[in-house]
C-alpha cells in the first residue's frame, strides 16, 4: 500500500522593485514618488541595484529629450528585456517621457516589456505591480540622491512654444502644485534630513500663474525659506521671457536662498531667437543679464546654449561666440541642435552638418573653460561655505552656494586632518583653483 504524503508547499517571495532612472532631475523626482508610494505599499524597492533577483519587477523611467537620450533609454529597455527572456528577472515596465511619446512604436518593436505607461500614469503604473496609489503620502518619496539635497519639482509641463523643444509633448501643459503642498512636502524632507532645496520645473518663473493667477514664485520660495532645517534653496530652469524680478528681492531678504540662478537662454542672434519661438530679443537677454546683476551683484549666472540651430550661420554663431566672451557666465553648458519630431523646428532643414555643431560647441566651451579659470582665480584666499557631498579618496567633494550639483564647480577638500561628514556645512578657505574645481582647507 503506497503513502500519499501532501505536498508541502514553497514559501513564494515576494516580487521586489528595482527602479532605474535615466534622463534629468525631474526623472529623479518622479522615481523617488514612485519609489515612496512602493514603500507605502509594504513593497521592497530599490535604485538601480546591480543585484538582480528573479522576481524583480524592473520599472525603466525613460528620457525622450534628444537622440543621444531616447537611444540609451531604448538600450536599457533591450538590455532588460533581455534578462528577462533569460529567466533572471520577471517583469520589465517602463514610463517616463520615451512612453509617453513613442508608446505605439516601443510595443510593436519591443513587445516582450511588460507594460508601457506615460509621464502621468503613476496610479496605473502602480496598480500594475498590485499597489495603490496612496493620496495620504503626497510629497513623500524615497530620495535617491544623498538625502541632504533633494530635487524639488514645484510644477509639470510647460507652457512655452519653443520651436526646438519637445517637453510639452511629453509632459503636457503647465500645471503649478500647491504652495500648501510643497511646503508639506518641504517639512517632510527637512525631518528626514534634507538641508538642500533644488527647486526645479519646466519653468520656474510661471509658477502659479494657473492657480494663482499670477507669477508666484517668490511666495513660494518665503514660504519654504520659512522651513526649519532648510538652509539652502536653489533656483534651476527659469524662463528669461516674464522673468519676475522680485524674485531676486526674495534672494537679496532670504540668507537661505542661493544666490545662484540657472536661466537657459539658447541663443542671442535676433534670427536664432525669432526662429526658436523664445519670446524674445538679444538686446532684451542683455538688459536682463544686467538688470539681474545689478539687483544681486553676487548672483553666479548659468545659461545653456544652442549650437546648430536650423539656419545658423557663421555671422550667428560668432555673435553668440563674442556675446560668451564678453557677458562672462559663471557656469556654462553647451550643446547640439537635436532635430525632434512633432517640434515646430522639424519643419525646418537640419542644415547645419553635425561636424560643424560640434567644433561650435567645443569653440564656446574652450571660452567658457578660460572665463571659469580666471573667476575661479579670483577666489584664492576667499572662504567660502561648503555643503559635503561625497568623499572621493583622499578628498571632501563638496559645493559652495554657486553651484549645483553634478553640472558646476566642485570644492575639494582633504580628509586628512579634518572632522566632517557627508552632509554637514564646512567653512573652507580657498587655496588653490583650477578650470572647474577649487581646492581649500576647512577653516576651525
Amino acid at each position: 500500500m503506497r503513502t500519499k504524503y501532501a505536498k508541502v508547499a514553497q514559501p513564494v517571495s515576494k516580487p521586489r522593485v528595482n527602479v532605474v532612472t535615466l534622463g534629468c532631475s525631474k526623472n529623479i523626482h518622479d522615481s523617488e514618488v514612485l519609489m515612496g508610494q512602493l514603500k507605502g505599499n509594504q513593497i521592497e524597492v530599490v535604485h538601480e541595484s546591480t543585484n538582480i533577483q528573479a522576481n524583480d519587477i524592473v520599472v525603466i523611467n525613460t528620457c525622450g529629450f534628444i537622440d543621444n537620450a531616447k537611444q540609451e533609454s531604448i538600450d536599457t529597455i533591450l538590455q532588460y528585456s533581455e534578462l528577462k527572456d533569460q529567466g533572471k528577472i520577471n517583469k520589465v515596465i517602463v514610463t517616463g517621457c520615451l512612453s509617453e511619446r513613442y508608446k505605439p512604436e516601443l510595443q510593436s518593436e519591443i513587445p516582450n516589456v511588460d507594460a508601457y505607461f506615460g509621464t502621468n500614469d503613476l496610479p496605473d503604473l502602480l496598480s500594475s505591480i498590485g499597489a495603490d496609489y496612496r493620496h495620504e503620502l503626497l510629497g513623500e518619496r524615497l530620495l535617491t540622491t544623498p538625502s541632504h539635497f533633494s530635487y524639488f519639482k514645484i510644477a509639470e509641463g510647460c507652457n512655452r512654444p519653443c520651436s526646438f523643444c519637445a517637453i510639452p509633448l511629453m509632459r503636457g501643459k503647465h500645471v503649478s502644485k500647491s504652495i500648501d503642498d510643497l511646503v508639506k512636502e518641504a517639512k517632510f524632507l527637512a525631518s528626514n534630513g534634507t538641508k538642500e532645496l533644488i527647486l526645479i520645473a519646466q519653468d520656474l518663473t510661471y509658477y502659479g500663474l494657473d492657480i494663482y493667477g499670477k507669477r508666484n514664485l517668490s511666495d513660494l520660495m518665503r514660504h519654504l525659506s520659512d522651513v526649519d532645517g532648510i538652509e539652502w534653496i536653489r533656483l534651476q530652469y527659469a524662463y528669461p521671457s516674464g522673468f519676475p524680478m522680485d524674485i531676486l528681492d526674495a534672494m537679496n531678504e532670504r540668507s537661505n536662498i542661493c544666490n545662484y540662478l540657472d536661466m537657459p537662454l539658447q541663443h542671442i542672434s535676433d534670427s536664432m531667437l525669432t526662429s526658436m519661438r523664445r519670446g524674445t530679443s538679444k538686446q532684451k537677454q542683455i538688459d536682463l543679464v544686467d538688470k539681474i546683476r545689478d539687483k544681486v551683484p553676487d548672483i553666479a549666472l548659468r545659461t545653456t546654449l544652442i549650437c546648430g540651430y536650423p539656419g545658423e550661420t557663421e555671422q550667428d554663431f560668432q555673435e553668440m561666440l563674442e556675446w560668451v566672451e564678453e557677458t562672462r557666465f559663471d557656469r556654462l553648458g553647451c550643446f547640439t541642435y537635436s532635430h525632434e519630431e512633432k517640434t515646430h523646428a522639424h519643419t525646418l532643414a537640419d542644415d547645419v552638418p553635425e561636424e560643424v555643431k560640434q567644433e561650435r560647441v567645443e569653440a564656446i566651451m574652450e571660452v567658457q573653460q578660460g572665463i571659469s579659470y580666471e573667476i575661479n582665480q579670483e577666489k584664492i584666499g576667499k572662504t567660502f561655505k561648503v555643503l559635503i557631498d561625497k568623499v572621493d579618496g583622499d578628498y571632501f567633494v563638496g559645493r559652495t552656494e554657486y553651484d549645483s550639483p553634478e553640472v558646476d564647480n566642485e570644492v575639494l577638500i582633504e580628509t586628512k586632518g579634518t572632522y566632517a561628514r557627508i552632509g554637514d556645512f564646512v567653512q573652507v578657505n580657498i587655496h588653490r583653483a583650477e578650470d572647474f574645481d577649487l581646492y581649500g582647507t576647512v577653516v576651525k
